[in-house]
């Protein structure tokens, strides 16, 4: 697979050309403009990305860690109270639009 660089990016080099040659044209955006905010956006929501994967990791962990010390069909109220202890399951929120 070539990449190329774009705005900072390592982008798969068929993309790039799919998205400069094929997406954007007609639409009015320049493809400078596409690719630095993408970077933009991308570079922003890293840090938060990387914080929820490894949230994601940690809970994995725990409930593989749980069904280890639990083996078999778990009891659901149990169960359910674990998922709820280490935040994997929260309450339900109020309504919202």
């Amino acid at each position: 697979m070539s990449r190329v660089e774009r705005s900072g990016l390592q982008v798969d080099a068929a993309l790039a050309e799919f998205l400069e040659g094929h997406a954007l044209p007609g639409t009015g955006v320049k493809d400078s403009a596409f690719w630095d905010g993408l970077s933009s956006i991308l570079h922003d929501l890293a840090p938060k990305n990387r914080a929820l994967l490894a949230k994601r990791t940690d809970l994995q962990r725990q409930i593989s860690d749980w069904h280890k010390a639990n083996p078999g069909q778990p009891e659901a109220d149990a169960y359910r109270a674990f998922l709820e202890e280490i935040g994997y399951l929260v309450p339900e929120g109020p309504d919202f639009s």
